[in-house]
Order: C-alpha cells, then structure tokens, then sequence
C-alpha cells in the first residue's frame, strides 16, 4: 500500500480532514465573491447543499493523499447529483466548472503554499493527484449536467411540440390550461438548400442541421418569448407570439424583415406566406398561409415574405373553377407562335416598357411591336386596353397553372407546343 503523502513530516490527509469545516465555509464564501451567480443563490443553499459537496470533495482529496489514487465512482457519484441540480436551477455550466477549479486551485495553495525542499517529491506526486482530480471531476459534472439539461430539453421540446400542433388543428380542448400569446404572426416557410447540402458527402446532412439551427435562432431574435415551430431543412410552419394590438400600432413585425433574417442566416433563399391573428384563429391562418405559399412556389416567384394580397389572382387561379381552362384557353391562337406569347409575357412583366421587353429578348423594338400586333389580331386581345390587360394577365397565369398543353398532332407530327 502507498505511503500517504507529507509535508514537513505531516501527513497532508490528516491536515485537510482536520481543516474541512473551516476550509469548506471559506470556499463557499470564495464562490460567491468570485462567481456571479453563486450570489444569486439563496443563504440557505449555499450553508446547506452547497456546503456539503464542498465538504465531500475536501474528504475525497484528502482519502486521494492518503492512498495514492484517483477517485471512486462511487466518490463523484454525490458530485454528479449536485450537478443534475444545478442543471435544473439553471445554473450555467461554465460557473459550475468554475467552482470546482476554483476549490482545487485554493486547496492547493493552502496546503503547499509553505512547502520546502525536501517535500518536493511529495509535492510533485500531489500535484498528479490534483490535475487527475480535476480530470475526473469535470468528466462526471458536464456528462451529468449535460445528461440532465437534454432530459430537461426533450421534455420541453415535447410539450413545445403538443401545443403548436393543438394550435395548428385547433385542438382547442388539448390547449386547455396553456399559456398563449394574444396575437401569433404565423409564417409557413419554404427554405432552400444551402450550397454545402449539395453535395451528396456525408457532411450534406450536417450542413442541413446547421442551417436550421441558425434559422430558429433568427426568427427567435424577432420575438421577447419563445418561438412556436415545426421546422425541418425544407421548410414549415414557426407561430411567432405578439403582444396585444393597441389603437395605432401597427398589425405586427414586419414578414419581411424577419424573412430577410431568416435567410441570411439559412444561407440559401427562403419563400413565406404571413398572416397576423389572434390565438384563436392560428389554425386558420396556417392553413391560408399553407396554401399561398404553395401558389408562390407553384407561380415561380421569388424568394421573400408575401401575403394573400399579393397574390390574389393567382390564388383565386388555383381554386377549382371552370373558368381557369377558359382563361387559359383564351391564348391558344398562340400555341403555334411561341415567340409571340413570350414577348407578350416579357411584355407585360416589363409594365408595358417596349424598350425593356426588346432589352430582355435581345431583339430590335420594331421586333417587338410587330409581335404584339400579330398577338393582337390572334387573339382579340390588346394590351393596351385595361379591360383587355387585365384579361391577358389572368390567362397568363392561368396558363402556367395548367402547365405545358398537351403536344397535339397535325398529319401525324408534333404540333409546336407553347
């Protein structure tokens, strides 16, 4: 068995056990002089629970002298309860870790600080014993710790997950008891690929992970409480609580902005549909926004924040209706000239700019005009007349609801389709 450890011809074991109450008092009140939160704690935590872990760990050190040896599990099992704890009173890791460094670090000072030349190899051999006390205390805290907050996250993630799914199918019997916001900006969010999920290398997946993770802390900066998601790497539904509307204020944040963020941090383009309720009718306004988001991404628009208004010609389109094929159909003269019905199209995208329209088909102005005079004595229908214009539009868009026309056959060849 190993000789227990001296100093000055005292063995250091018996030194601390006779020092430990008064040693323990002095690290308690060094912990909340030198770390922030510990202050925070109540008196009778800190002479209490507080003070017996302190107390334990003297003893540990002190049987590691005596026998030569690193810690028990069974030694640092009270040191992973305390930190279990801790993790639930919300006491930060780092100061946790700073505690226990702080106490060896004091401990050593005190016993060897007057030590002299003939202790030194004692002295080395206690300095091991510290670093591999240090070693294995902050092992079992942060794995306890960690272990705890996790178990504490998933349940919290849990109950975050029931209540936006209760408000989403407007389960208002599941969401009895709950806390809500008054008001809910609900957002259903389209989000691209970042260029690192590309690739089909197993880092694709992380990257994935990363650009979520960077967008929830986006849209959480919007908001003073807890942001209500169900997101995974393509997209979903975030419910971002508001207070209550007062006369005058604005309805909400702005989409816009928030999208902005969202995609800054995503890293790759990102389509909303928003919407600004009460909680009460979240379920509603996820289902509208749902669904113009699909006509934002089924009309090819570009990535940022919409709402219904913006595009209601193309959502009315995408009802079931009669009259979408008509609509449509009112541009068939044209499936033969594809030329015509894409400078038509350019032509009303540009507001009617002639010029711009030339610009972006690389063609002369006069070009242009000779085409929109063919489109017109096809169709009936001129640009230039408001009625007429507004007419085109709708069956534009009609048409690229519908898709590609079927190719039909002249003679037994392919008919040019649009």
């Amino acid at each position: 068995m190993a000789e227990p450890l001296t100093l000055s011809g005292r063995r250091v074991h018996e030194v601390l056990e006779r020092q430990t109450r008064a040693l323990a008092r002095r690290l308690v009140t060094a912990f909340a002089e030198q770390i922030p939160i510990y202050r925070r704690l109540p008196r009778e935590e800190l002479d209490g629970e507080i003070l017996g872990i302190v107390e334990h760990n003297l003893r540990v050190i002190g049987r590691m002298f005596r026998d030569r040896r690193p810690p028990t599990r069974a030694e640092l099992a009270p040191l992973r309860t305390s930190a279990a704890r801790r993790a639930q009173e919300g006491v930060p890791l780092e100061a946790l870790l700073a505690a226990y460094h702080l106490g060896a670090r004091t401990i050593w000072e005190h016993l060897f600080a007057e030590a002299e030349p003939d202790d030194f190899a004692d002295v080395l051999a206690a300095n091991r014993l510290v670093l591999v006390y240090v070693e294995a205390v902050t092992a079992a805290v942060c794995t306890a710790y960690v272990q705890e907050r996790e178990g504490m996250l998933s349940q919290e993630q849990h109950a975050m997950h029931a209540t936006v799914s209760a408000m989403l199918a407007g389960d208002q019997e599941a969401l009895a008891g709950v806390r809500l916001a008054p008001r809910y900006l609900v957002l259903a969010l389209a989000i691209g690929p970042h260029p690192d999920e590309r690739s089909s290398e197993p880092g694709a997946a992380v990257a994935g992970r990363r650009k979520l993770h960077r967008v929830r802390h986006a849209l959480q900066r919007h908001a003073a409480e807890q942001v209500l998601s169900v997101l995974d790497g393509t997209g979903g539904h975030v419910l971002v609580p508001l207070p209550a509307a007062h006369e005058g204020e604005e309805a909400g944040p702005v989409p816009g902005e928030i999208v902005a963020a969202a995609a800054k941090a995503a890293g790759a383009p990102v389509w909303a549909a928003a919407e600004v309720v009460a909680a009460a009718e979240v379920a509603g306004a996820a289902h509208l926004t749902g669904e113009v988001l699909e006509v934002v991404r089924l009309f090819h628009l570009p990535p940022g924040a919409y709402r219904l208004a913006d595009v209601l010609l193309e959502y009315q389109l995408t009802r079931p209706s009669e009259a979408t094929e008509a609509l449509a159909g009112l541009l068939d003269p044209l499936l033969d000239y594809p030329d015509l019905l894409r400078t038509l199209k350019v032509y009303l995208d540009s507001g009617l700019d002639r010029r711009r329209t030339a610009e972006l088909l690389h063609v002369h102005p006069n070009t242009v005009d000779y085409r929109l005079r063919r489109a017109v004595v096809l169709t009936g229908l001129d640009p230039v007349d408001p009625g007429h214009l507004q007419r085109i539009g709708a069956a534009l868009a009609a048409r690229r609801l519908a898709g590609p026309p079927a190719v039909p056959k002249i003679n037994g060849h392919p008919r040019r389709r649009l």
